[in-house]
């Protein structure tokens, strides 16, 4: 898992929502999530509502949210730029869905699986790296975003988080296989 403390690290994508550029800097000063997601992936689909639940929620507050999907469309045409249009609108995504084309974002933010969450508070210092909560597919166990909430409550509230955090457990990040 990545260091907390650790700073943000740069990125420059395009929301497939709109075609608008995201760029790290647009969120000076403020507290930012990065989620890892993809459209494929029975993990993300499991949390999905309570992603966009959370978006509505921060939609106009301090808290920056941007999603991020890094996945090879050629080997997984389900997380292409396309499809992730489709799926912010269908979820109702509020925040930012963006493509990393180039697979460098999420290198820089070690990143390792679909879902995976990166809280840094307003100095853009990890604060949180981990899960959303308990919950898997068919487990039985709701998805209430716990741990992330108080992660997130803990940030907007100048607090550190709890460094008892839990990686998050999901779908590997699906790799370009690289041609020789």
């Amino acid at each position: 898992m990545k260091p907390l403390g650790s700073p943000l690290p740069a990125f420059d994508l395009t929301d497939t929502r709109n075609g608008s550029l995201v760029r790290h800097t647009d969120y000076a000063g403020r507290p930012v999530l990065v989620m890892f997601l993809c459209n494929h992936c029975p993990f993300v689909k499991h949390v999905r509502e309570q992603l966009a639940t959370l978006g509505r929620e921060h939609a106009n507050g301090p808290l920056a949210i941007v999603a991020i999907s890094s996945n090879d469309p050629v080997a997984y045409p389900d997380d292409a730029p396309a499809r992730m249009t489709e799926e912010a609108r269908e979820a109702g995504y509020t925040f930012p869905y963006c493509f990393d084309p180039s697979q460098d974002v999420a290198r820089a933010f070690d990143a390792a699986c679909t879902p995976d969450y990166f809280l840094f508070d307003a100095n853009h210092r990890l604060a949180y790296r981990g899960r959303l909560d308990a919950s898997r597919p068919k487990s039985g166990v709701p998805v209430t975003g716990d741990e992330l909430r108080a992660a997130i409550a803990a940030v907007l509230g100048g607090r550190k988080p709890s460094e008892q955090q839990h990686p998050s457990i999901g779908c590997s990040i699906k790799w370009r296989t690289a041609v020789a």
